[in-house]
């Protein structure tokens, strides 16, 4: 199971869970979240560094030039779209880096696979998360993961919403062919943008433990 930790705001940290083998690090370009990562990450600091992990960063309904411009800076492997943005920009942007597009899921969404049908040749990967209303992420709330139990999807995607330290056993028991990996965020942190790593330590010991 391939793990992304979302959120990082510091060179350290990044340096952190690269020793930990996470596959996927996550940074947030939207100003209005409390893990923003602007002023506390120059992209010289992370662009060239030798990592095996996966540079990501979040954008919530940005214009395609931003982002071009950060993968640019900072060196993104891949992009992460939380918002509505479109098809055309995923074709854009998947030129350039992995995209990953995100569907934010409450019980109103009856049809997983109609939802993401647009997107099915122009993205990477999926991200399935909480939808909360004036909330684009960071909740710390799951949604019903049967929802998308049953659903085709034929992408690899990330269940991400409220997962916990405590929930490695439940992901365990989760199957579904296209299910590639789990986003963790809020519920591993001492206060937003700070990981507790022994946390996440932890939590990936328990992963493998339960297998």
């Amino acid at each position: 199971m391939n793990i992304k930790v979302c959120g990082i705001t510091s060179v350290k940290q990044l340096q952190q869970l690269e020793g930990l083998d996470i596959d996927f690090a996550g940074f947030i370009f939207d100003p209005r979240s409390p893990r923003f990562m602007a002023y506390k990450i120059e992209g010289e600091d992370v662009k060239n560094l030798d990592l095996d992990l996966k540079k990501t960063g979040v954008f919530v309904n940005p214009q395609l030039i931003d982002v071009l411009d950060a993968i640019d800076a900072y060196g993104l492997d891949a992009v992460q779209l939380h918002g509505e943005e479109t098809p055309e920009m995923c074709d854009d942007l998947s030129s350039e880096v992995e995209v990953i597009k995100a569907f934010a899921i409450d019980d109103s969404i009856k049809d997983i696979d109609a939802l993401v049908a647009p997107y099915d040749a122009v993205c990477d990967y999926y991200l399935f998360d909480t939808k909360q209303a004036g909330s684009t992420g960071g909740t710390g709330k799951k949604f019903d993961w049967t929802l998308i139990g049953n659903a085709k999807i034929e992408k690899p995607f990330f269940l991400s919403g409220g997962i916990g330290p405590q929930d490695a056993a439940k992901l365990k028991a989760f199957w579904h062919p296209d299910f590639f990996g789990v986003d963790i965020n809020s519920l591993f942190e001492k206060e937003p943008g700070v990981k507790d790593m022994a946390l996440v330590l932890k939590f990936i010991h328990d992963l493998k433990k339960s297998v």
